[in-house]
């Protein structure tokens, strides 16, 4: 006997559509093809996959309208494969949502019991939100509670009703026929399936498409087909990033390399930079020693800082390459993270992918400059920074310091170390001895800078003055004569017989101590007989032919 519907659907008058079909045969199709549903449902289906996206399997399984499979309930597949599905219900699209686990529709309370005893899965029908979750229809009325099932929300769990479901009972009364059902436990079961069958097929080494599901501040989270990933944040990028945040974002699809798997935990290690091109693969053609380069400060360490320059290029600039002068403790105290330097090479290693940098070296060499313009005699003033037990050093640049040997710091007393004189940080004026650059060495003097008695002769008299001084010696072409303390002067004498040399007078030494006391200003005073020979140890008037200010030299000729 035939349905009313299907009466309904004889007396309908056929009306062609625009591409010829009746009416009435679109509707007997409709008809047929719905009503296989209640038939087939939780029988097992051979379908044909017609189409593969990265979250659905899209697959013929011989209804007008095609059923969809999500990805991660089956293992890969292409177009034209065949599957067996079981028909779980619609979803909101108004496709037949489809399962890879066989479900059966219970049919009476002894199907009921039996699925119940057996923990099978069975679809059912979500009909209302109640107290403390909702209403199945699995054939009889069951409860399902909110947190058995799978919704992390109520606003989750609103959108389950009208929704076809897949569960188990765990619990069975019939007598006062009251079922509950568990939906979570299915979907639980299903993740882990998917899960141990995802890591049977994944290999080290393979190339996945994921979807970063969650960020961590150590990494990203990617689903790579039903199982998790862990993209640590030092193999998204060749470069250094900080935080994951910076280059994805949760739902971003992204292409994969499974670097890592450890069956017994369950972990699978991901990285993203594995598929660009190594920077280091071009560093021995691009940098040479001495050359100059620019860079980021991406880590400080007490030894030294690391310098990004380019992505994934680092190099490491040493403390003691940090600076000249001063040493450096800790790099902290000359840069700091995030901060842009400019840098020489100073080694490259591409086995062990290492660059040596120095930051001092882009500001020049201090010695070079001061080799060119520090010439003995010249005058230097910097602050005292360091004392040895035998002198103390002086800083005339940045990187330059000059050693005062403890001898040449005062003039009128002995030192027996420099701080008897000196103070550190005290500020002093000395003057350049010699100069190494190669060895990077300089001999100062302050006593050098002292006026003497020399200096004051020297700054007081002028060519043609006449003095009084002690003939130290008439010997040789020029003889010494003693002007005053420390004051020596030559004079040429003219050579004369040894007899009359012989009846000179003895020196008259009392003449000598009046003179020292006067020096050279009471030249006038001294009672000589400049008509006498010279001879030595005679004190007489002489006149200052020549005066050589830059050697101190003071030349004379008798009055």
């Amino acid at each position: 006997m035939s349905s009313p519907e299907s009466s309904e659907a004889q007396s309908t008058p056929e009306k062609s559509s625009e591409n010829g079909e009746s009416f009435g045969a679109m509707f007997s199709e409709y008809e047929r093809s719905h009503a296989r549903l209640p038939e087939e449902g939780g029988k097992q289906i051979e379908g044909t996959v017609v189409a593969v996206t990265p979250e659905q399997v899209f697959v013929d399984i011989g209804f007008k309208v095609e059923g969809v499979l999500p990805v991660a309930e089956t293992e890969p597949v292409h177009a034209g494969d065949r599957v067996l599905v079981s028909v779980k219900g619609r979803n909101e699209e108004g496709y037949y949502s489809l399962t890879r686990t066989k479900v059966a529709q219970p049919k009476d309370w002894a199907s009921l019991e039996r699925a119940f005893a057996d923990k099978v899965a069975i679809p059912g029908r979500v009909t209302a939100v109640v107290k403390g979750g909702v209403s199945v229809d699995i054939g009889v009325r069951a409860f399902m509670p909110a947190s058995r099932s799978g919704t992390r929300d109520a606003a989750e769990l609103e959108k389950l009703v009208e929704q076809e479901i897949v569960c188990r009972i765990i619990k069975l009364d019939v007598a006062d026929e009251d079922v509950v059902v568990d939906r979570r436990a299915v979907m639980e079961e299903e993740a882990r399936s998917t899960k141990d069958r995802r890591y049977g097929e994944v290999k080290e080494g393979d190339v996945v498409t994921g979807t970063v599901r969650s960020l961590a501040d150590y990494g990203a989270f990617i689903d790579i087909g039903g199982v998790d990933g862990l993209l640590h944040v030092g193999e998204i990028s060749w470069s250094r990033v900080s935080k994951p945040e910076d280059v994805l974002t949760v739902g971003q699809e992204v292409q994969v390399k499974v670097i890592k798997i450890d069956a017994e935990k369950q972990r699978i290690s991901l990285g993203m930079k594995q598929l660009q091109p190594h920077p280091w693969d071009a560093v021995a053609g691009k940098y040479q020693l001495g050359q100059r380069v620019t860079g980021t400060v991406t880590r400080v360490m007490d030894f030294g800082a690391f310098v990004e320059i380019e992505p994934g290029i680092e190099g490491l600039i040493h403390v003691s390459e940090m600076a000249w002068g001063k040493k450096v403790r800790k790099a902290s105290d000359v840069v700091k993270p995030g901060e842009t330097v400019e840098a020489v090479i100073l080694g490259v290693s591409v086995p062990d992918r290492r660059i040596s940098l120095g930051l001092k070296q882009a500001f020049g060499d201090p010695w070079a400059e001061a080799a060119r313009n520090l010439q003995p005699g010249a005058q230097v003033e910097g602050p005292i920074v360091s004392f040895t037990k035998f002198g103390a050093f002086l800083q005339i640049a940045e990187g330059v310091e000059g050693m005062i040997h403890v001898s040449e710091i005062s003039a009128d007393r002995r030192l027996n170390h420099p701080s008897d004189a000196l103070k550190i940080g005290e500020r002093v004026k000395a003057q350049v001895l010699s100069i190494d650059s190669e060895k990077r060495q300089l001999r100062l003097s302050i006593k050098k800078l002292v006026p003497t008695g020399l200096d004051e002769f020297l700054a007081e008299h002028k060519e043609g003055d006449s003095v009084t001084g002690r003939l130290l010696d008439e010997s040789g072409e020029q003889a010494r004569v003693e002007l005053g303390e420390g004051i020596i002067a030559y004079c040429r004498i003219a050579k004369q017989g040894s007899q009359e040399s012989a009846a000179q007078p003895k020196a008259d030494l009392s003449s000598l101590t009046s003179m020292l006391q006067a020096r050279w200003k009471g030249a006038s005073t001294a009672s000589v007989d400049d008509r006498q020979a010279p001879k030595t140890g005679q004190i007489r008037s002489f006149r200052i032919a020549r005066l050589h200010t830059e050697t101190k030299r003071i030349e004379l000729e008798m009055a």
